[in-house]
């Protein structure tokens, strides 16, 4: 989308993860929904909901029809595990891309909330999104300024 096609900025994208993580629902679907709405409005939006619902739908559908199977086999086992850390490699990438565009700009408030928020999900066990809600919820209160944006 970004380095490919050239249809969003690496900011737009950016900023369109980070809203379909706080949104409700699967990242993907939401990243889906925001981007295809940015480039084609809404029909984009729902091509994109689509194709990234479809295909694991239907791979989970043939999978529990041929679950014991699936579940027996060694090499299934090692792909599922592969693709775990794949998608915890792109997570990762993620925040750290936010977290380096929120060092550069060298405000205070928007690391501190980074920082406890780690903290307290980390150390002190809190719900990751109960965290989350938390710093969303101190964000829209005292993130309104210009210089946040």
């Amino acid at each position: 989308v970004v380095d490919e096609y050239h249809w969003l900025s690496e900011e737009e994208a950016l900023n369109l993860t980070a809203i379909g993580q706080s949104a409700p629902g699967l990242l993907a679907v939401n990243t889906a929904i925001g981007i295809g709405y940015h480039i084609g409005g809404i029909k984009a939006a729902l091509v994109g909901v689509l194709a990234t619902a479809l295909p694991p739908l239907i791979t989970l559908t043939v999978v529990s029809y041929m679950y014991e199977e699936f579940a027996a086999n060694i090499y299934i086992r090692y792909i599922l595990k592969g693709m775990q850390c794949g998608a915890t490699a792109i997570l990762i990438s993620v925040v750290w891309d936010m977290l380096v565009k929120q060092m550069k700009k060298k405000l205070a408030l928007p690391l501190l909330i980074i920082g406890i928020t780690l903290v307290v999900h980390l150390f002190f066990k809190v719900d990751l999104m109960i965290a989350l809600v938390v710093a969303g919820l101190i964000g829209l209160l005292f993130m309104k300024a210009e210089k946040y944006s």
